[in-house]
């Protein structure tokens, strides 16, 4: 799964800027790449202390954020839009909608 890579690269950044990337977030995320097999499901905590990622779900995760690997790899590396990809149906967004907008953010962080 390539897009391990970026998960890693948040979870770097959370030991190095944990709380701003928490006020920054203010919820939980539930990742579920499409094509990533029992891997491809990942929790990334952006409300409780300094942030956590863990892999699994989490049943009571603020918004989940449904994407299949190359194209989570396409926005995380800046090639593909959010809203384009949710309005092609590439990027399925269940929860709070708005959260997932604070992503882009938190993605650049972690660069």
């Amino acid at each position: 799964m390539k897009s391990q890579a970026i998960f890693d690269a948040i979870a770097a950044a959370m030991k190095a800027k944990g709380a701003e990337m928490v006020k920054m977030g203010g919820a939980v995320f539930q990742f579920i790449i499409s094509d990533g097999g029992p891997e491809g499901k990942i929790t990334v905590d952006l409300k409780n202390g300094s942030g956590e990622i863990k892999a699994g779900e989490d049943p009571k995760a603020d918004c989940t954020i449904t994407i299949a690997d190359d194209d989570f790899m396409a926005m995380a590396e800046g090639k593909l839009d959010g809203m384009q990809a949710f309005m092609g149906g590439k990027l399925k967004v269940k929860g709070n909608m708005m959260l997932a907008q604070k992503l882009g953010p938190i993605l650049e962080m972690a660069k």
